[in-house]
């Protein structure tokens, strides 16, 4: 009866048993009370439910004793010596019951409705995790929504729980449903089987004071044409939800959608001239060079291009249903979210405090809501895209969008594409940093101090240092020619040329994107009014006041300057605020830096080169990382509070609101340090005999070399740090907050109250429950990481020309690691529309322009290029090999004012040392004044600062005009689709005038299909938010395709 299977055939592991394994196996069990109670007996953990079934599944075929479900007769059956042997072999193991009894199919009835008959026939009130009895005759409101069903319901479930007569061999009995069957039917689906669970609502069952406002809400939940249906099998009791087509329709062309159409006339000849162009010889070269990094077709299909058009039920039959873009999961959820939100939830007079499901969260009426993950496509999704062994291969961007939205598509899109255009410039980075090498004995200024240099040096504090020789730097000025060489420049030139590009490239991939997944001209216009901001203009007395009738205008205009004037002004005086704040914080260090020149420090003896170049920048630079994370951390929490102050119409609105705020804080916080030490440091020291001080303190003085090394050591820390202090956020949290739960529902470790644990996950959407939330921000932070390292590449790279190369590694992790914590630890996002990024295309354009500005300033002020051009051209020694003392000034030991550094010259019998810096010898006539060649270089850095912006404007502005938003291709496409469509559009309207003259009395069925009832112009105010306006702009604004 028996047989032996390989373990690999078998396609549930142990390793994923679960609750709702258990929950499985104790349904197919109760086919009879002793088979129950020996399954109990023997279940020791939920890893033993596979041995479990395969013994109750003996009991059940072999005992013919018993009269609870006697169907057939026949001997028990038994396991032969043979098979037993080969159980125990590797590879082999027992084939259970459940294997066995499901060979051919199985019946497709509900296992957890029968099982629950048969427990009324045996007499038993008390059924395992998830199947209740206490419903029983509620109906669709009772616990888990269960009916009940009359005494006459015993054979009937006898027959359909093992559908077989009397006459049937023990061998060829059969479970009523497969395991794989039967989660699919009750994973994430109403109790028919049939409807899909959509949304899910959750809140706390004890909560009965806060009933009324709920039912309020759902009986208008149901209005709207939503199914619902109650599982209350837990102490967080659930709603599932469901949209019926009707509801889809109807929101779909209130919001504007758009879907994909059948194939038209004409459309077969736009795709074939588009493969034509797309298959040039250039192009067959890449597919075949780049065919391995390509993603599985197997696991993710091409799709086919299709045209769109916004939905509109009078159109319907010209809409492809079959494509998996017709109302696509999350097209679904975010229909469902966009009613949820906009729902009164008080009884009278419906006003905009009481709207919106928020406001019901705030209140504690409910836990959350949150749409459900596809347990097939998420795999499939993890092990094709989410996977770190994946990192090579391109991303399944369609399925992507299937999955999470356009929003959340768009973000892994740029994403990628970014990390892509970092490969060219980490390349060159690596090939100009490997020329440092090469080059390294052949710099002039290095081997004059490393060739035992004895150049007394001042003392660069006063007191406690002493004099020492210029021969000790010698390894800091080797290491700052690997950044400070010929090439600088040229890295310079090339990586703000690569900015430009990068960010018109970027335009160019997404409008062929935007247009592939039917987002062309979509725009802010189409949204709708957010909740929270009808809400606010309703509690605002002062608009009230200037509003006669305030239900008049369900969307009323909001003047500027007498009512969002004053909000606006207070957020971002508050973000100047915080400014101040992050720069003070920034020269608390700088002075931190100049008292620990000028005291001891216990990190060993301050006064060694080792300690002033590489220990004091290190410490300052991981204390500046941790002042700039905590002030990151503070501040996130106080933006988003800032922009619900204002009054933000739309999300996109309140999105750039609370995006410039923080960005421009960021900015501040994270490149403040970086453009002191490029910019400010060691530019107004003074001279020995009147040093420039602050607060007493001398101000810090750059190395012979310059300070370009420690702006590479500070950018590293930064960017490096913040990356990790990211990965760990973003990943270990999540991990941590995600084990806590699971060990506290296996242990009951943190309760609530005496009967209240964490939800056990028996089902989608209890295991979703106790996964993170997400919120209409949630790729804030993701944008703001990149933005913020797409800076520091940006505008500080040529300090350390393995920037490129550290964000490309750290990029290439981000993407999977996004993608597995999107997948793994929270719940599905709404899926929302999107035409690009944002205001994030805006910041980086803002960026690169400043980038060319600081690269022009740090060449000129920071790096020995335009001084060894004024050396060159004033002093003959084309090899530079006096170079080093042409930057040197003298000065006497004599002229100190300071008494210590008096002592400690004529203890060492010092007359004379050097400094860095351009001035007159004292034996001239004008002392340590500025001589004419240092107007000569500061007149030949600015204008470089000028002639370089200038070259570069001009080559970025070629780019710009060479390289279009959107391709020709693409624009051709779309006319082409335009015209095809309208010209389809047109003759479907002549068929149907033709049809209605031949019968004028009937509608069509085409017509009425899907066409809602006429609604009262109350409601349909209400749901439309007012939005009369901005839908006509829309009209307007949106093409057909």
């Amino acid at each position: 009866m028996y047989s032996a299977v390989r373990t690999h055939d078998y396609d549930y592991p142990e390793s994923e048993m679960d609750e709702r394994e258990s929950l499985y196996f104790d349904t197919i069990s109760l086919a009879d009370s002793e088979a129950a109670a020996v399954a109990a007996a023997h279940r020791k953990s939920l890893s033993q439910s596979r041995n479990t079934i395969y013994h109750s599944a003996v009991d059940l075929d072999g005992d013919e004793t018993r009269n609870s479900l006697r169907l057939g007769s026949g001997g028990g059956g038994g396991m032969s010596a043979e098979h037993m042997r080969l159980a125990w072999q590797p590879g082999y193991r027992q084939s259970t019951a459940l294997e066995h009894l499901n060979g051919g199919g199985g019946d497709y009835t509900d296992a957890a409705i029968a099982a629950q008959m048969l427990a009324l026939h045996n007499g038993r009130t008390h059924l395992p995790t998830g199947i209740g009895v206490a419903g029983i005759g509620a109906g669709s409101g009772g616990v888990g929504g269960y009916t009940s069903y009359g005494g006459s319901g015993d054979d009937e479930v006898s027959r359909r729980l093992l559908r077989q007569s009397s006459t049937v061999s023990n061998k060829d009995k059969k479970l009523p449903i497969t395991y794989s069957q039967w989660k699919l039917r009750t994973y994430r689906r109403f109790n028919d089987g049939k409807r899909s669970v959509d949304f899910v609502l959750a809140y706390k069952g004890e909560d009965v004071d806060k009933t009324a406002r709920r039912t309020k809400f759902e009986d208008n939940l149901r209005r709207e044409g939503l199914e619902l249906e109650y599982y209350k099998e837990q102490w967080v009791h659930f709603i599932k939800l469901h949209a019926p087509v009707e509801v889809l329709h109807r929101y779909a062309e209130i919001l504007k959608i758009k879907m994909p159409l059948k194939e038209i006339p004409g459309q077969k000849d736009i795709t074939i001239d588009m493969e034509r162009d797309l298959n040039t010889c250039f192009s067959r070269l890449c597919r075949t060079l780049f065919s391995s990094v390509q993603p599985d077709t197997v696991k993710f299909p091409i799709r086919q291009p299709r045209i769109h058009m916004e939905f509109a039920c009078k159109y319907l039959e010209l809409y492809d249903k079959e494509h998996p873009n017709y109302f696509d999961a999350s097209t679904r959820y975010s229909i469902i979210n966009f009613i949820i939100e906009r729902q009164h939830f008080e009884r009278g007079e419906e006003k905009s405090e009481n709207l919106g499901f928020e406001k019901l969260v705030e209140d504690g009426v409910y836990l959350c809501a949150y749409a459900l993950h596809e347990k097939d496509e998420r795999d499939n999704l993890l092990m094709g895209w989410a996977n770190i062994g994946k990192f090579k291969n391109l991303q399944p961007l369609d399925h992507v969008k299937d999955y999470f939205g356009p929003k959340v598509a768009l973000y892994f899109a740029w994403l990628g594409f970014y990390t892509q255009m970092l490969i060219p410039v980490s390349i060159l980075g690596i090939l100009f940093f490997l020329y440092g090498f090469v080059t390294w004995n052949s710099d002039p200024i290095s081997q004059d101090i490393c060739n035992g240099n004895d150049t007394i040096m001042c003392p660069q504090c006063d007191k406690g240092c002493m004099f020492w020789r210029l021969s000790e730097t010698c390894t800091s000025s080797r290491f700052n020619y690997l950044i400070d060489n010929e090439m600088t420049l040229v890295f310079a030139f090339i990586m703000a040329i690569w900015a430009v590009t990068y960010l018109e490239l970027w335009k160019r991939y997404s409008a062929g994107l935007v247009h592939r997944w039917g987002l062309t001209g979509f725009n802010q216009h189409v949204e709708h009014p957010r909740p929270q901001y009808l809400a606010k203009v309703a509690s605002s007395k002062k608009l009230n006041a200037e509003t006669e009738d305030a239900r008049s205008s369900f969307d009323p205009y909001v003047p500027f300057w007498s009512i969002k004037f004053f909000p606006n002004f207070t957020s971002y005086s508050i973000m100047v605020l915080f400014i101040c704040i992050s720069v003070i914080a920034v020269s608390a260090i700088i002075i931190y830096r100049m008292a620990q020149r000028a005291s001891h420090s216990i990190l060993g003896n301050e006064n060694s080169m080792t300690y002033k170049i590489m220990v004091l920048p290190i410490t300052a630079g991981f204390l500046d990382l941790i002042v700039i994370s905590i002030l990151d951390l503070v501040y996130s929490s106080l933006a988003v509070k800032l922009t619900n102050y204002e009054y933000c119409r739309t999300q996109t609105e309140y999105d750039e609101s609370l995006t410039i705020k923080n960005y421009v804080f960021q900015f501040v916080n994270y490149y403040s340090s970086l453009f002191y030490i490029a910019f400010l440091k060691g530019k107004f020291v003074g001279y020995p005999s009147k040093y420039n001080r602050i607060l007493s303190f001398r101000q810090e003085e750059c190395n012979p070399g310059g300070c370009l090394m420690e702006l590479c050591v500070q950018l590293v820390i930064i960017m490096v740090g913040k990356q990790a202090v990211n990965a760990i956020v973003e990943m270990l949290i999540p991990y941590l907050r995600r084990t806590a739960r699971e060990c506290n529902q296996r242990h009951g470790w943190f309760k609530l109250h005496s009967d209240e644990i964490v939800v056990p996950s028996t089902n989608q959407f209890t295991e979703d429950f106790n996964l993170q939330s997400t919120d209409n921000n949630s790729l804030y932070a993701e944008y703001l990481e990149m933005v913020v390292q797409y800076g520091f590449i940006t505008l500080f790279s040529l300090a350390f020309p393995l920037a490129p190369l550290l964000g490309l590694i750290n990029n290439v992790m981000e993407v999977r690691l996004d993608a597995i914590k999107m997948l793994r630890f929270f719940r599905r996002p709404v899926g929302m529309r999107a035409r690009n990024i944002g205001v994030w295309q805006g910041i980086m354009t803002v960026v690169t322009h400043i980038a060319v500005a600081s690269s022009a300033m740090i060449i000129a002020f920071s790096t020995n290029f335009i001084p060894k051009l004024v050396y060159k051209h004033t002093h003959d020694d084309p090899e530079l090999n006096n170079y080093l003392n042409f930057t040197l000034a003298t000065f006497y030991t004599k002229d100190y004012t300071t008494q210590t550094l008096l002592d400690v010259s004529a203890q060492e019998n010092i007359t004379q040392c050097h400094y860095t810096e351009f001035r007159n010898a004292p034996w001239l006539d004008q002392p340590y004044k500025r001589p004419m060649i240092y107007w000569k270089i500061l007149t030949g850095r600015l204008a470089f600062i000028v002639i370089y912006q200038n070259i570069i404007a001009l080559v970025q502005g070629i780019i710009r005009w060479a390289v279009p938003d959107v391709s020709a291709r693409l624009l051709k496409r779309i006319k082409r689709e335009n015209f095809l469509l309208r010209e389809h559009i047109i003759e479907f309207e002549k068929r149907k005038a033709h049809e209605l003259a031949q019968t004028p009395t009937q509608m069509p069925p085409t017509m009425s299909a899907g066409f809602p009832k006429k609604e009262p112009d109350e409601s349909l105010r209400q749901r439309l938010n007012g939005n009369d306006a901005a839908t006509t702009a829309g009209d307007n604004a949106t093409t057909y395709v």
